[in-house]
Order: structure tokens, then C-alpha cells, then sequence
């Protein structure tokens, strides 16, 4: 059974002889992940763990929640006070990492998270799906259907009170960032038209979604890699070797949405969507070419350019600039969803 372990360098020795009984190291993103030839998998923390709290100041109750504890899937949900007896948006939210890594328990996402419902004024649910490679796609996409499904039931079971007495069930998105995006664009096109009454799915917030294709754009082979991005193209190579299915390539239609036999036309079901881009991410041209896709289809799409950022800026970075295009990012999701 493959196992996700914490890396801590007083433990050197240990886990130097634990890679040894596990052979060699066959795929790694350094200090991201590392796959041994047995299939063992390595996750270092690199981003700390934290619990579902938050300083009262902040105006955001959160909570944990199982939504399969056979597949071990949870929820982190995040509801702001609403203003008066005014019920919020609720956003199902999707964690980046390539498939491979995070969490929704990491610091950055609960960071992000609980300043995005404080200030577009939505109830969140991020959901803790299965990671790859022990659990390649579609087992992401499985997941997320799960939650919505596991949404649809709670509401109606009124069970929920402490969240969805709050939630306008009206006006639910699938959002997420760079694979997250990518699961809830595939998410919203399993659910197609048929709306998990009384949930009423209303649009797709895709932010730096992490798509890919055989052919290399200009972005992938141009952009250079610098600190403001925090994915690379080998990186991004991995990351699809460890998450499509077996023998397959980049040009799978879970990868490249606009490949032969996957493209978009008149006849996909899909959501009103907003794409959010960095210019400085080596997937700009990629986000490009799908709202273009999305546009020629005849789909409701709007898309924005954050300038001098890179990839998931908005969870890793705390420069000026960032902090900047985040609070930008956050004003324009709030005019999607209030729209």
C-alpha cells in the first residue's frame, strides 16, 4: 500500500534507508513528491498543515467536514456572516497542485479561502480530493461529482442548517486554481445541463487552469521560469505523466480540452465561465486558446490577465504585486458571482 509521508531532516538517516527497501526513484518533483520504482510516494511538508480556524475578527466560521470516509474525502467549508437576512452564493472550490499535491488544509488555501468568501461575500466548500498517482484521473473528477452530490443530499435532508440555512442553493459555481480548475471545468461538463435539485449550478470560475497538449506553445517554451511562478514546464510534465491514466499522453482530452476528438463545439454542455490568467505563467497561452474555444463554441465566457504574476500567485506569493492582482481577482469573482 503506497503511502504519503512528511519529510523532517532530523530524519535523514531513516527515510534515506526507507528509499533504499523501496528502490529507485522513478518520477520527483523536488521537494514535492517522489515516486519509487515500487510505487512508494514521498510528499515533503512543505506547506504547513493547519486546522479549521480563524481569528473572530475575521467573520468566516469554518468547519471540516467527511464527505466519503471510505475514500477519505472531505470538506472544508467557510461561511461568512451574511449581511442581514441576505443567503450567499456557494462556491465548490477545488485546491491546485498538479493532481499531486495539496491540500485543503494547507495554510495557503485556508488563507486564500477565508479572505475570498470574507470579501465576495460567497460560503465556499474546498474539497480534499484524492491525489494521484495512487488515485489517477478520473478519480479527481469522481470526487468532485461526489461532493456536489453529497451537497444535494444534505440540503435536501436540511441537515446542514449551519451552512446551507445560509446559502442561496440558487446560485452554486465550481471554481478552483490550476488543477482544481481543471477538475471543476470537468466536473461542470459531467453534470452537463442536469442541475442537482435544489442545487442550481450557475457558472465555472477557472483560475490558471492546467491544461497541457503534445504540441508546446509559446508560453510553455518561452515564458522563464522566475519565484513569481511556482510551476515550471518539467514540473508540469510530471505532474500529467503521474495523473493521466496509464499510456496515455498530453494530448488525452482530461489534459488538452482542445485536442482531436476533445474539442469544444456548439453541442458541449458548459457553464457561463470566468477565466482568470497570469501573464506569467507558462499555461497563459493554453488559458487563452480555451476561452477562444469557448467563444467560437458559442459559451459564455469572460476572461482577465493579471499583469507582472505567475502561476497561483494568489496562494504563494505576499509581494506588493501579488497582494495586488489578489485583492483585482477577488473583485472580479465577486462581480461573476453577484452578476
Amino acid at each position: 500500500m503506497v503511502s504519503a509521508i512528511a519529510v523532517d531532516p532530523s530524519l535523514s538517516f531513516e527515510i534515506g534507508r526507507a528509499s533504499n527497501q523501496h528502490g529507485a526513484v522513478v518520477e520527483e518533483i523536488q521537494g514535492l513528491i517522489k515516486v519509487y520504482k515500487d510505487g512508494h510516494v514521498e510528499r515533503p511538508q512543505i506547506v504547513p498543515y493547519v486546522s479549521p480556524t480563524l481569528p473572530p475578527e475575521s467573520g468566516v466560521t469554518t468547519r471540516d467536514v467527511i464527505v466519503d470516509p471510505f475514500a477519505n474525502v472531505w470538506a472544508r467549508f467557510y461561511v461568512p456572516k451574511p449581511n442581514r437576512n441576505q443567503k450567499l452564493p456557494l462556491v465548490v472550490y477545488f485546491h491546485g497542485g498538479g493532481f499531486c499535491v495539496g491540500s485543503a488544509a494547507w495554510s495557503c488555501y485556508h488563507e486564500f479561502l477565508a479572505k475570498l468568501a470574507a470579501n465576495a461575500g460567497c460560503l465556499i466548500v474546498s474539497v480534499n480530493y484524492r491525489l494521484a498517482p495512487e488515485n489517477r484521473l478520473p478519480a479527481a473528477y469522481e470526487d468532485g461529482v461526489k461532493c456536489v452530490m453529497w451537497l444535494k443530499q444534505e440540503a435536501l435532508k436540511g441537515s446542514s442548517e449551519w451552512w446551507s440555512k445560509q446559502c442561496d442553493l440558487c446560485s452554486v459555481f465550481l471554481a478552483g486554481d490550476s488543477a482544481g480548475a481543471n477538475i471543476a471545468h470537468n466536473v461542470a461538463t459531467r453534470l452537463g445541463s442536469d442541475n442537482p435539485y435544489p442545487l442550481i449550478l450557475k457558472g465555472t470560475i477557472l483560475i490558471q487552469p492546467f491544461f497541457g497538449g503534445e504540441t508546446r506553445t509559446d508560453s510553455e517554451k518561452n515564458t522563464v521560469q522566475s519565484p513569481r511562478s511556482a510551476l515550471s514546464l518539467p514540473a508540469s510534465d510530471t505532474y500529467w505523466r503521474l495523473a493521466l491514466p496509464c499510456g496515455t499522453n498530453r494530448d488525452h482530452a482530461w489534459c488538452n480540452p482542445l485536442g482531436k476528438g476533445s474539442a469544444i463545439t456548439a453541442e458541449t454542455r458548459l457553464l457561463p465561465t470566468l477565466v482568470c490568467i497570469s501573464e506569467m505563467d507558462i499555461l497563459r497561452d493554453r488559458n487563452l486558446e480555451f476561452c477562444v474555444a469557448l467563444g467560437k463554441a458559442g459559451k459564455k465566457v469572460e476572461h482577465v490577465v493579471y499583469k507582472g504574476v505567475g502561476h497561483a500567485f494568489q496562494v504563494i506569493s505576499k509581494s506588493q504585486i501579488s497582494q495586488t492582482r489578489t485583492n483585482q481577482m477577488i473583485t472580479h469573482v465577486k462581480s461573476f458571482i453577484y452578476r
